[in-house]
Order: C-alpha cells, then structure tokens, then sequence
C-alpha cells in the first residue's frame, strides 16, 4: 500500500471570522470560509483519497494565512500561491477562467459559461462555482447572476457582498464594514 499524502490544516482568525485552511506539497488545497455551506473541510477531507493524513500545523500553511489575512485587510489585490485544485476537467476549466476576473469586476454565470466554450451549461458553472473548494483566493465572489443580483455563495450573500464591497465592485453605497 502506498505511502499517505499529508494534508496541513489550520485555523485562523480573520476580520470576517475563524476560517480553516488545508495544504499538501503542491499547495492550498481548500479553505474554509465561516458560515459555509455544505460540510466544510471535514466533508472535503473525506472525498479525498483514503489515504490522506490529516495534520494540524500552521507553519505549512504560513503564507496562504499571512495573504487571506492581507486580502481581507484589504493590504493586498492578488494572491501569489500554489494551489493544489481537485475537481473534474470541467470544475477546473471553470475555476481557471474565475481566476481571470480581475478584482472589482464581476461576470454572470452566462459570460463564464461562453468563457469556457459551454454557453447553454449555467447550471453546471454554478455547481462548479459553488463547488470551488478555494473561495477567494479563486475569485468565485466575483460570479453574479446576469440581472446584477449576487446569486449563491458558500459564506452567505452578506459576505458575498462585503468582499465585492472590499475591492470596489459593489454599488458606490455600499461601504464594506465587518460582519
């Protein structure tokens, strides 16, 4: 039997509450936002091969926490990190094209769907939104429905709203405040 993969997990605080982070060797693989939707890491641990071992540690995880803590500060506009995405070929065509959207611009369900060739497919490039298991670091925020509502998003729409807020692309009345 092969040997376990190690995946790093650690929890940190943030301006918009506790959020849990996961890495392997190859980079983040999942973080965790408060208040999410679905089962959270403990569900994406399990989907996971059997033989991942799971280790709490934060110094694996040091520099995906110091820039999610930048970004939600607003100290800094992109992430520079490794990512270890698992997803089907579709999930990871859609999260690719999310990273494309630059920060404070929005694009619908629709314009992602024509972005990856699949322009009847919204249904699915909202399930692969929703299941984006790096949320803003791949910007699925940035996903809104085509008549300017926010839509889903994994850490409620009052945070969906904020972080849009955060980097100017909400109304100019809306002021981001912590949660």
């Amino acid at each position: 039997m092969g040997e376990k993969e190690v995946v790093h997990v650690a929890r940190f605080d943030s301006p918009v509450g506790a959020l849990r982070v996961a890495s392997t060797l190859r980079g983040l693989a999942y973080l965790e936002l408060p208040r999410a939707s679905g089962r959270g890491l403990s569900g994406w641990l399990r989907r996971q091969r059997p033989s991942v071992q799971v280790v709490e540690g934060f110094a694996p995880n040091r520099e995906a926490v110091r820039q999610v803590l930048e970004y939600l500060e607003g100290k800094r506009r992109e992430f520079a990190l490794a990512l270890d995405l698992r997803g089907t070929p579709f999930q990871r065509e859609v999260w690719q094209a999310l990273l494309g959207i630059p920060r404070g611009e929005t694009r619908s369900y629709r314009e992602i769907a024509e972005a990856v060739g699949r322009p009847g497919a919204l249904r699915a490039v909202g399930g692969a939104n929703g299941a984006n298991p790096v949320p803003l670091v791949v910007p699925c925020h940035r996903v809104i429905e085509s008549g300017g509502r926010l839509g889903g998003f994994g850490g409620g729409a009052e945070l969906k709203a904020w972080i849009l807020a955060l980097e100017g692309a909400a109304p100019a009345d809306a002021e981001p405040r912590l949660l």
